[in-house]
């Protein structure tokens, strides 16, 4: 037993002395990036305690008492009494502490039997006992601290709605964000914070469409559907259409475009399907009054369909066959470079869209046009070529746009009483070198861009980032809603943005209705390159502040974390739109954004934002390479082989994470998440919120964490609510819920819309990295919530086909009330 003892003392000292060690030698690696002395003074710490140890000295304890001491003043001076921030700063030590009170250690101290129970008790082993004590007291009070804002968000009604808001039957859902106006509220109420909690499984499918062979990594179902009276209408990955029984899920029809999907392809997604009604009032009546009912869907594979919304076939009196070559006019067929991944808009008789352009690939990419199509012949009425904007008829059949122009990826809006629509802006090629941008590039990309409906002429145009070097793509369907300002009533548009800035504009003439100021930002692009003195920041926004810092370093213990400090010392980081650098820089928030494609969901009537802002900092770094000039795109047009620079991806394209080929630009570019050496996020928690916004006053009212861990930790799952990062939006309803998909768990969740309170959740098969819909069904008397949940290649979530509605159990008190 001696013998055990002995060597379990020596193997706790061996132990201590390595970690010591390497405490030593990165510790001061990172004091002499400026960093903390913590660590090397820890270690060296360490490294006494394990001679003494090795000597049987009862000071060992005395000493090691004194570094948990010194580690918990150090953590709670650094960054106060936060659980999370204060477990990777003491796991490691504390256990350790523990190790040394065992008696195989404490009774092999000391030279005189006689005065080991007095060492033992007295003399070494109770301060470390008590030092100890008092860290397992702080930790247990720094639990109870609740670091979420609370607040509650105005319950009065500003504005009066009437039924039919927007266009869209109060029963209905006729547009990816529910009307024109992309609010994703609904009037209905028969689901309410009251009831919530008793919803259940209504029905569920599963649509048979799953990643193939050969399909990007990130293939995703992002998909919101339509219900139009008795019908659900939804897209899938590939582009397969179905329509849906409302009451039963039941599938009515399917279409399946048989779409290619090239090897070239960045994204396989389809986020929403469009709806048109010929015989509605002021709508263009189809030719022959064929398919006078249509659903529009653009592919991944290029090409516009409009589809009999009562069999599912192909209108013929549409383009050719019912479908239009999206092609016809670009400078050159860059197979897979070009796109489409979001819903049309549909207003005035015209189907209007834009395209998602493959990010980073090479200086010379396909147009980001916007173009708007006859809805019964799919004859091209107008086209907003962003780098000649100045023409927007028709362009001939021996013309075509101009190259790299900035995009549209996402769905637009449209206010039809002022004859408006407004674009959410991305970037042109490329994202984060901007040496030889055009002054159009520099006029248009990142914006808000307000076209008149009847011939795409701009109105007005607002830049949310001046010359962007950060994909700080505009990414979500803007907001119209009516504000109920102290002035008086104001046409408002509110434009969520990747950086966390909410910008409410007149969307009359795109003035801020909240201020805006232009900031000093950090300068000192690369070479060749130049960065905006100024950026705008409204004072509507969740943005993060203050700007992480070396404390705010996290991981799952004490190795991690100071790894993730070292990076963070070695890397550039002045604050937001620090521009990227050959020596990598820190993006924060990151291009995956505040807020991404899901956006806000507006109440028109409270006229208070629902949204779900997430905090993932990203590493830019710009890797030279030799330029090989494209000559107006003759490279990108012959669809070149090889490998890119430093042996990364081909020139074909990389995924949005990893090595970017800028191919014919002086670097390309890697990105990837600030990650720690086990893949955690090096910035700490929470990651993910909820969060109310009241529009009129312009106030963050609520900010709570949102999300748990359970489908992140490996073998066991642990369901730590700290707050994970979403991707997808949420929706509102006059029940004052919010609802919510989109966390990297396995949940669907309702929440309490005034104060962001979570009421309900239902575990669900896969992630669901989607935005959630609501309709009224007449077959029960029921409001219905669909969750699709199809997961997402690049986040890594579980993949599935599945369609899920919940509703009240039928007989329920509250089921069969009207609407």
């Amino acid at each position: 037993m001696r013998e055990r003892s002995t060597w379990f003392l020596f193997t706790v000292a061996a132990i201590i002395g390595i970690i010591g060690l390497g405490l030593i030698g990165a510790g001061f690696y990172l004091v002499s990036l400026g960093g903390s002395w913590y660590y090397a003074i820890t270690g060296i710490g360490m490294v006494a305690t394990a001679f003494l140890l090795f000597r049987r000295s009862p000071f060992a304890l005395i000493l090691y008492a004194a570094i948990i001491l010194g580690t918990l003043i150090w953590a709670v001076v650094e960054i106060g009494f936060d659980w999370w921030k204060l477990v990777p700063r003491g796991d490691i030590v504390f256990i350790l502490g523990i190790l040394l009170l065992l008696p195989w250690v404490t009774t092999r101290l000391g030279r005189d039997r006689t005065e080991r129970p007095l060492l033992f008790w007295r003399g070494a082993a109770l301060p470390l006992a008590l030092s100890l004590v008092i860290a397992a007291v702080v930790g247990v009070f720094s639990i109870t601290r609740d670091h979420d804002q609370h607040g509650s968000l105005p319950e009065e009604a500003r504005a009066q709605v009437p039924q039919a808001y927007a266009g869209v039957p109060d029963k209905d859902w006729t547009a990816y964000g529910r009307s024109g106006r992309g609010d994703k509220w609904s009037p209905l109420k028969q689901i309410n914070a009251g009831n919530v909690s008793q919803l259940d499984v209504a029905w569920q499918i599963q649509t048979g469409d799953v990643k193939r062979e050969g399909d990007p990594n990130e293939t995703t179902y992002e998909v919101t559907p339509l219900k139009v009276g008795d019908t659900l209408y939804l897209c899938t990955p590939h582009n397969i259409v179905l329509a849906l029984d409302a009451e039963t899920g039941k599938e009515r029809w399917r279409f399946d475009p048989k779409i290619t999907v090239s090897p070239r392809l960045q994204h396989l997604t389809c986020r929403g399907v469009s709806y048109h009604d010929a015989n509605a009032q002021g709508a263009v009546r189809a030719a022959n009054n064929e398919c006078p009912q249509r659903i529009f869907m653009a592919t991944n594979d290029t090409r516009l369909f409009a589809l009999d919304a009562h069999t599912g076939q192909p209108c013929p009196g549409f383009g050719e066959n019912g479908q239009v070559n999206m092609w016809r006019g670009m400078p050159a067929q860059q197979e897979g470079w070009y796109q489409f991944t979001s819903a049309p808009l549909v207003t005035r008789g015209l189907v209007v869209l834009a395209g998602a352009v493959y990010d980073n690939a090479a200086v010379s990419m396909p147009s980001g046009v916007i173009r708007a199509f006859d809805a019964a012949t799919g004859q091209l009425v107008w086209n907003f070529d962003p780098g000649n904007p100045e023409n927007t008829a028709p362009i001939g059949p021996d013309q075509h746009y101009s190259w790299s122009s900035p995009n549209s990826w996402s769905t637009s809006s449209v206010d039809e009483e002022l004859g408006l629509i407004y674009v959410p802006m991305g970037m042109g090629a490329i994202d984060q070198w901007g040496a030889n941008r055009p002054e159009t590039t520099e006029r248009f990309a990142t914006s808000i861009l307000a076209l008149e409906v009847a011939t795409g002429r701009v109105r007005w145009v607002y830049q949310t980032v001046h010359h962007d070097l950060w994909d700080m793509d505009v990414p979500s369907q803007p907001v119209l809603v009516d504000l109920s300002m102290p002035s008086g009533p104001v046409p408002a548009l509110v434009q969520s943005t990747k950086t966390g800035n909410i910008f409410v504009l007149d969307r009359r003439t795109g003035a801020p209705i909240h201020p805006v100021t232009e900031k000093p930002v950090p300068g000192g692009a690369v070479e060749g390159d130049w960065t905006a003195p100024t950026q705008p920041f409204s004072s509507v926004s969740l943005m993060p502040e203050p700007p992480i810092m070396e404390a705010d370093m996290w991981g799952a213990t004490m190795f991690d974390q100071l790894a993730c400090r070292i990076k963070f010392k070695s890397l550039r980081y002045e604050g937001p739109f620090t521009p990227p650098s050959t020596q990598g820089t820190i993006v924060y928030p990151g291009n995956f954004g505040v807020t991404d494609w899901g956006g806000l969901a507006v109440d028109p009537v409270r006229q208070v934002a629902f949204v779900n802002p997430d905090y993932m900092a990203f590493v830019d770094q710009l890797v030279p390479q030799e330029v090989k000039p494209q000559g107006n795109g003759a490279q990108a047009t012959a669809q070149p082989e090889g490998k890119g620079p430093a042996g990364g991806s081909d020139v074909q394209g990389s995924d949005e994470h990893g090595l970017n080929p800028n191919a014919g630009a002086p670097y390309a570019v890697a990105l990837n998440p600030f990650l720690s050496p086990v893949g955690l996020p090096c910035q700490s928690p929470p990651w993910g919120y909820v969060a109310g916004v009241d529009l009129v006053s312009g106030k963050v009212v609520y900010k709570r964490k949102n999300g748990t861990t359970r489908d992140e930790t490996p073998v066991i799952p642990l369901p730590f609510k700290m707050g994970v990062p979403s991707l997808g939006g949420p929706m509102v309803t006059a029940g004052n819920l919010g609802f919510l998909t989109a966390t990297l768990d396995y949940y669907i969740r309702g929440y309490n819309l005034s104060t962001g309170e979570q009421l309900w959740e239902a575990r669900l098969p896969a992630g669901a990295q989607a935005t959630p819909m609501t309709y009224w069904s007449d077959a029960s008397n029921r409001q219905f919530v669909v969750a699709v949940a199809g997961g997402h290649g690049s986040l890594g979530t579980d993949l599935g086909d599945h369609v899920i509605a919940y509703a009240l159990p039928k007989g329920s008190a509250a089921a069969g009330t009207q609407p």
